[in-house]
Parts: structure tokens; C-alpha cells; sequence
């Protein structure tokens, strides 16, 4: 019997599969949440290990012929345990939201306080917002910014964390563009006798490579996702001190979960392994140098940055003071070949759906080989393009001069 090929089998979605990559090929991915894979990672991601399922864990399967499963898992566990330096770690949630709920399933019960960064000021929807689970099963109390510098103040969340009595404390979030004080986190948790939980799903990579102070040794339980800065596939991955792993894997699987997806776990294991070396170690540091580029030069062009600048890979733009919405804004720059996402500042007056912000890193851009000198160009388009947000032109031309700068800068795995 013929099996033919995705081309023949389904034309349709060859051709968008086709064209997605075009885009990725002729676009500057500004989002700070994106990367690119090595070849090596997308073809682990295609391989046969998709068509296995593996309820369990190594060694403690519910399903036989794990003969070569097995040996994948550990593998993905051994590296991440060596390129973090922890106890213990579990390679098998989907991605970073299931990897967070496990976390609560681990330690929490329905109507326990949970405390975590709020949305607006740069947490993400598990730490407890309102729309999320984590919102309506727990007590979430939040704590903020600094309207004058855009930064944590301990001092609040200190006093927060003795009034309320967290179960968890949440350190890190989705939108900060400043350095995470795991150590100052860990005393106030310490202090209220909550288990401090670092989220690390945007800075895995800085971490990996030494361009951010790690939260080991400090964070009792660590979350992340595989891909933004740590180059692997759509993932999650959970890390602990020895003596929560139990209660970690326990809620993982069976707590949440059913067979993970191998395929997902070898790509897992292949970038854990490109990740341990000398040039991720370069490039994690060259991810943080061309966000700091890019950021003086938005800040030499009149735009205001949350918190005055960047530590990490991460910018966040307040648009007020140039009179045009995020969503306004990130549309035109899409137009005009770079890609970002409207998001929400400190204090925002405008609501969610329409709000005040653009947020943009450079882990993909530096991916493609991009460094400070082209910098000052992006940020020149991005000027112009907010500038001329309405006028299709303009934004036409800019995305054809970004699509030269793309092609004399390939993507890796494309």
C-alpha cells in the first residue's frame, strides 16, 4: 500500500506549512517567546517516537516495548539535571502552563493563598490571575511594580507574603525586562513559610548559559518551557530539590497527565545537549547584549521602556507618549515584516485587548546571527513603521529592507 507524503496526502497544508516558513524565512521575530530550533531539534521532533505511548515513568511503565523510550527520557532528564545543576527533573509536561498546574497540584488544595506577580505588571495567567484556574481553585494575592521605576520592590512583596501567608510565591513572570533576585525571593518565602517557585519559561536559556542568575539553590521548585530562549521544541520541564520529586512526578502523571510525547522529549534531550555548550554559552550572553543594544537605541528614538531598559532578552514598550495603541502599533509592524505582540504595560490605562504596549525580545533575531551593529537598524524601522502606521507604503518598503536583511541572515533550521 502507497503512504504518500504530506504533499500529496494534503496539498492544503503543505502549502500553509510552505508558506509559514517563507514568513519565518523573510520576517524579524520580535516576540520574545519565539525562537528558532536547530535542524537538529525539528527533525527529533518528526521522528517515529510519535507513534509510541509511554504512560509511566523510566523503568515504571504501563506499556510495554519503552525498550528505546526508556533510554530517551533518561537522557532528557540526565542533561537537564547537569545543564541546571538540580536534584531532580521531570522532561514529560506539555508546556508551561500544565507544568505550573502541576506545581499547585503538588502542594496545594482548593481555596489555599498562592501568590504571584499580576498580569499587568508582567506575571503570567497561572500565577493566580483571575481568568485563569489558577484564579478561581486558589486565593490569589499579587503583587506589582513600582509605577516610577518598573521594577519589583521587595520591600512590598515582603510585606504582602506577612500579611497573606502564601502557600507558594511565585518569582518570575512573562513580561519583566529587568533580572530576577531569586535570593531576595527565597528570604521572604523563608520568612512566611511558603515553597518558593521560580518560573523561568522566558530566561531557561540565559540561564543555561550563564547570562542570568540561576534560581537554583534558591527556588525550591523550578518551571519552564523548552522553547524562547532554551531553543527547544513546544515543551515544558519541572526541576526540584530531591525531596519534592516525588511529589512532582506524582503530579505530572498520574495527577495530570496521561503518555507524554517522546518525540517532544528527544527534542527536549537535543537541545538540553546543545545547550551545554560554549556557543549557546555565546549565545545566551549575545541575546542579552543586542536586547540592551536595541533598547538604547528605542530609548535614543523617544520611546519609553518599562523599567528604563533590559537585563535579559526582553523589551517592553510603552507607546503613550507616542499616541499610538500596542495593537495599532504591532499591526503596522507586522506589515512591515516585524513581528511582535500589543501587550500590556504597568498601570495601563487601556484595557487588555487593546492596550498601551508592544513587547519584543531578540532571542530569535540573535538566533539568525544578528548582533549589536544591526540593532540600530531595527530599531530605525520599527520608528519609522510606528510613525507611519497608516500608511502602506511605507510599511511595504520596510518590510522588502527587512527581508534583505533577513536573507543575508539565514534562519538556522530552515
Amino acid at each position: 500500500m502507497s503512504d504518500p507524503g504530506l504533499r500529496e496526502r494534503d496539498p492544503e497544508i503543505a502549502d500553509l506549512v510552505a508558506k509559514e516558513e517563507q514568513r519565518q524565512r523573510d520576517c524579524l521575530r520580535l516576540i520574545p517567546s519565539e525562537n528558532y530550533v536547530s535542524r537538529a531539534v525539528l527533525e527529533a521532533s518528526g521522528t517515529v517516537l510519535t507513534n509510541k505511548y509511554s504512560e509511566g515513568y523510566p523503568g515504571k511503565r504501563y506499556y510495554e516495548g519503552q525498550q528505546l523510550i526508556d533510554p530517551v527520557e533518561r537522557l532528557a532528564i540526565d542533561r537537564a539535571r547537569a545543564l541546571f545543576g538540580v536534584d531532580h527533573a521531570n522532561v514529560q509536561p506539555y508546556s508551561g502552563s500544565p507544568a505550573n498546574l502541576a506545581v499547585y497540584l503538588a502542594f496545594c488544595k482548593p481555596g489555599d493563598t498562592i501568590m504571584g506577580m499580576a498580569l499587568p505588571a508582567g506575571g503570567h495567567l497561572t500565577h493566580g490571575w483571575g481568568v485563569s484556574i489558577t484564579g478561581s481553585f486558589f486565593r490569589p494575592v499579587r503583587y506589582g511594580v513600582k509605577k516610577a521605576t518598573g521594577r519589583v520592590d521587595l520591600d512590598e512583596v515582603r510585606e504582602i507574603a506577612r500579611k497573606e501567608r502564601p502557600k507558594i510565591l511565585w518569582a518570575g513572570g512573562t513580561a519583566i525586562p529587568r533580572t530576577v533576585d531569586f535570593a531576595g525571593f527565597a528570604s521572604i518565602a523563608k520568612e512566611v513559610g511558603a515553597i518558593l517557585v521560580a518560573d523561568i519559561a522566558h530566561i531557561a536559556g540565559l540561564v543555561a548559559g550563564g547570562a542570568h542568575p540561576s534560581p537554583v539553590g534558591h527556588a525550591e521548585v523550578i518551571s519552564t518551557t523548552t522553547h524562547k530562549t532554551l531553543r527547544g521544541p513546544r515543551g515544558g520541564m519541572l526541576m526540584c530539590n530531591a525531596n519534592h520529586a516525588a511529589a512532582i512526578d506524582k503530579a505530572v502523571f498520574p495527577g495530570l497527565q496521561g503518555g507524554p510525547h517522546n518525540h517532544t522529549t528527544a527534542a527536549i534531550a537535543v537541545a538540553l545537549k546543545e545547550a551545554a555548550t560554549d556557543e549557546f554559552k555565546a549565545y545566551a550572553h549575545q541575546i542579552v547584549k543586542n536586547s540592551r543594544a536595541l533598547a538604547e537605541e528605542l530609548l535614543a528614538r523617544g520611546f519609553d521602556l518599562v523599567s528604563g531598559g533590559s537585563d535579559n532578552h526582553l523589551i517592553l514598550i510603552d507607546l503613550t507618549n507616542k499616541d499610538v495603541p500596542g495593537k495599532t502599533a504591532a499591526r503596522a509592524l507586522d506589515r512591515a515584516g516585524i513581528e511582535t505582540n500589543y501587550n500590556t504595560v504597568p498601570d495601563d490605562p487601556r484595557k487588555p485587548f487593546d492596550p498601551s504596549g508592544v513587547r519584543i525580545g531578540t532571542p530569535a533575531m540573535t538566533s539568525r546571527g544578528l548582533r549589536e551593529a544591526e540593532m540600530k537598524k531595527v530599531a530605525s524601522w520599527m520608528d519609522e513603521a510606528i510613525r507611519n502606521h497608516a500608511d502602506e507604503s511605507a510599511l511595504g518598503r520596510i518590510a522588502g529592507e527587512v527581508r534583505e536583511l533577513c536573507h543575508a541572515f539565514p534562519a538556522p533550521g530552515l
